[in-house]
């Protein structure tokens, strides 16, 4: 191998870590390179995990500024510095741990202000768009609606819902291939001793149906702590992604199947979404299952049923 070819190699590889979206993914990443012979002011990428999201951001920004014929090509300078996330028109802002700021969109504004410094186009990217507080999704709401040339944005969520309606009805949806349960972020979790999730599940879908049952089993002393209830929520996560994509492998997973239509579905995910923040933030975990139980309950009676 010549030094040439050898320095490129490793740069090439670590571009691929950066870029390659996992085989599940292959439908999302033709519809990527589509999107972006044509791409709209606002992208939302909804679905996945975080990092495959992050990937696709990354990959949409090297479609519309790599200058190879078959951009991205993964290996050229503008490709590495967008893995890098250095490139000149690509601004990252991560909200994925820290909600992001009205100020902070106040200084993108001048950014997006101005034409895109390079030959290709500016590309926003914001992780964890769900953390936008309400004084910052407005004020990115009059970013969009007054675009300059040459400036796209693209929102990252676990899903559209997440998100201010207002954003969404501005915005072409992307939605990656749903968490597959085999993967490491819904691998099994520690569950109290004596304790059946199936149990807890078939009672949570029996008070779904009937509203009978649920609270003799969380009211009984000490019974429901943390660890317990962390282990029932991924549970019920596990058996909502195969819901998702149509494959029960479970008891549960085939009832929320054949009761809730996707738009419940995805309300069962932000219900989720919403209990797993409460239990972080030290609710009381009988309080955080009751109200995922009553929640899945008010649900069904709102015309998501299948």
């Amino acid at each position: 191998m010549s030094n040439v070819a050898a320095a490129v190699q490793p740069r090439s590889n670590f571009l691929m870590d950066h870029f390659a979206l996992s085989s599940r993914q292959h439908l999302a990443k033709a519809k990527i390179e589509r999107i972006a012979a044509k791409p709209p002011q606002v992208l939302i990428i909804e679905g996945g995990v975080s990092v495959e999201r992050e990937k696709a951001a990354l990959r949409y920004t090297a479609a519309l500024n790599c200058l190879a014929d078959d951009a991205p090509c993964g290996h050229c300078e503008i490709c590495n510095q967008i893995a890098e996330k250095v490139f000149m028109d690509l601004i990252f802002l991560d909200g994925r741990t820290a909600s992001i700021k009205v100020d902070e969109i106040r200084e993108l504004r001048l950014k997006v202000g101005e034409p895109p410094r390079g030959s290709g186009m500016r590309v926003v990217v914001m992780a964890g768009a769900q953390g936008l507080t309400e004084e910052a999704a407005n004020a990115l709401l009059k970013s969009m609606e007054e675009p300059r040339p040459g400036n796209v944005f693209v929102l990252l969520a676990p899903q559209r819902e997440r998100l201010f309606s207002t954003l969404v009805s501005r915005s072409w949806v992307l939605t990656l291939a749903w968490p597959d349960r085999k993967e490491p972020a819904y691998a099994a979790h520690q569950t109290p001793e004596g304790e059946n999730l199936d149990e807890w599940k078939d009672a949570l879908a029996g008070f779904i149906q009937s509203a009978r049952g649920w609270f003799a089993r969380t009211g009984v002393k000490k019974r429901v702590d943390k660890t317990l209830a962390q282990a029932f929520l991924l549970a019920l996560e596990r058996d909502l992604a195969d819901a998702l994509v149509a494959t029960p492998d479970s008891a549960f997973s085939s009832f929320l199947l054949s009761r809730y239509d996707v738009r419940g579905l995805r309300q069962f995910d932000l219900v989720l979404s919403h209990a797993q923040e409460a239990l972080n933030a030290g609710v009381s975990p009988t309080l955080v299952l009751d109200w995922t139980a009553t929640r899945m309950f008010a649900l069904g009676r709102r015309g998501f049923t299948a």
